[in-house]
C-alpha cells in the first residue's frame, strides 16, 4: 500500500472552496489513519467524477486457509481489475468472526494487497472479545471523515450496546459468543451512541447543504428488521443531523443482500458479503424488484462479491454488486441509480 509523510497529506487535502484532487489519502496503518478523522469542511461543491469500490462481512476464522479466507482474496482480486480503478476501498465491517487478533491481522494482511488505499469501520464481531482493542490497534479510529473530489465521506462505529456483562459477570469470550449470535436479544439494541452523535454533528456543521455526503456504517440506519439487529437504534437522530444535505448515501454491511431502502434524502443500500448470503427476512419491501435470487447452498461462493459505485459530476451515484454467481435481477445487472 502506498504510504504518503504527512507534508504530502497535507499537501493533497484543502479547506471549504478550494478543490481536492487527491486520489489515495489513507494509508491503512493506524498511524496513518488517526489524522484522518474529523476533516469537517467540503473541499468544494462540484464533483469530479470517480469510482470507489466497497467490501464487506469477511468473518475470518482463526484457521489455516479457511474457505473465507480464499474468497476475501478473490473480492480483493476483483476489486483490483476495476477498470478504471477505484480511488479507495470502504470496508463496512465483522472482518473477523470472534474477535481474536490473529482474525484481524490475517485480513489486514488480505486487505493490504489492496491496489489502492482503503478505510474500514468496525461490526460486532471485531469488536466484543476486547471492546474493540486489537482492531484499533491495527487500523485506528473507529468513526472518521474526508473530503474526496466534492463528497464528504463519513464511517461511524453502529454496533455499540450498553453494558450487559458486567453484572452478568460474563468473560470477554462468554460476551463475544453473545454478541456472534444472529439474535441475542439480551444485548440490547445497536447504536453509534451519544458521543459519536456529538461528533457527526460538529463533523458536518460546517458543510455545506449542496455537498453530496455518503455514510456508512455496519448495521443499517432504517429500521429493516430489529429482530435480526438489521437497524441502528439512534438511526433517527443520525438521519436528523444529516437531513440539511440534498442527498445523502448511505451503504451498510452485516445484511449479507442484496436490498435497498429511501427515508428523505437518504438513499440505503445493503451489501453483499464474502462469507455467506443472509436469506431474506420475512417483511415486505417497498423495493422488492432488486432482490437477488435464492443462493445455491451447494456453492459456497454464490450470492457473495463485492461492490463499485461510480459517482458523476451530479452526484448521480450507481451501484455495482460484483456478484460471483448470476443470482441478481436483470433490473440492477448494470448497475442501480441513487
Amino acid at each position: 500500500m502506498k504510504k504518503f509523510s504527512r507534508r504530502q497529506f497535507l499537501g493533497m487535502t484543502t479547506k471549504a472552496g478550494a478543490a481536492t484532487m487527491f486520489a489515495g489519502i489513507f494509508a491503512p496503518s493506524a498511524s496513518s489513519m488517526l489524522g484522518l478523522g474529523g476533516v469537517a469542511e467540503a473541499a468544494t461543491k462540484k464533483i469530479k467524477p470517480f469510482n470507489f469500490a466497497v467490501l464487506t462481512d469477511a468473518h475470518l476464522y482463526d484457521i489455516a486457509d479457511h474457505k473465507f479466507d480464499h474468497i476475501l482474496e478473490k473480492a480483493v482480486a476483483d476489486v483490483n481489475s476495476i477498470k478504471p480503478r477505484p480511488d479507495f476501498v470502504l470496508y463496512a465491517g465483522d472482518l473477523g468472526q470472534s474477535g481474536k487478533k490473529a482474525e484481524l491481522v490475517k485480513g489486514k494482511k488480505i486487505l493490504d494487497k489492496l491496489k489502492m488505499p482503503y478505510k474500514i469501520i468496525p461490526g460486532e464481531h471485531d469488536y466484543y472479545l476486547d471492546m474493540g482493542k486489537a482492531w484499533r490497534k491495527l487500523f485506528g479510529d473507529e468513526h472518521w471523515s474526508f473530503n474526496h473530489n466534492g463528497v464528504h465521506f463519513i464511517g461511524m462505529n453502529s454496533i455499540l450496546v450498553p453494558d450487559f456483562w458486567t453484572l452478568k459477570k460474563l468473560t470477554p469470550k462468554e460476551r463475544m459468543h453473545m454478541m456472534e449470535e444472529l439474535e441475542c436479544h439480551n444485548c440490547g439494541a445497536w447504536g453509534v451512541g451519544e458521543k459519536q452523535l456529538n461528533w457527526l454533528a460538529r463533523d458536518v456543521k460546517r458543510v455545506s447543504p449542496d455537498t453530496p455526503v455518503v455514510i456508512m456504517t455496519h448495521s443499517p440506519l432504517w429500521d429493516y428488521y430489529p429482530r435480526w439487529n438489521f437497524q441502528t437504534y439512534d438511526a433517527p437522530e443520525i438521519r436528523e443531523i444529516l437531513r440539511k444535505f440534498d442527498k445523502v448515501i448511505s451503504i451498510h454491511g452485516h445484511v449479507h443482500q442484496v436490498v435497498y431502502n429511501e427515508i428523505n434524502n437518504m438513499r440505503s443500500c445493503g451489501l453483499l458479503s464474502t462469507s455467506w448470503p443472509w436469506p431474506y427476512p420475512p417483511v415486505e419491501l417497498e423495493y422488492p424488484h432488486i432482490k437477488q435470487r435464492r443462493a445455491d447452498p451447494g456453492d459456497f461462493e454464490d450470492g457473495l462479491g463485492g461492490h463499485d459505485i461510480a459517482v458523476n459530476a451530479d452526484f448521480d451515484a450507481i451501484v455495482h454488486w460484483r456478484e460471483f454467481s448470476d443470482l441478481l435481477p436483470d433490473n440492477i445487472k448494470k448497475g442501480l441509480k441513487v
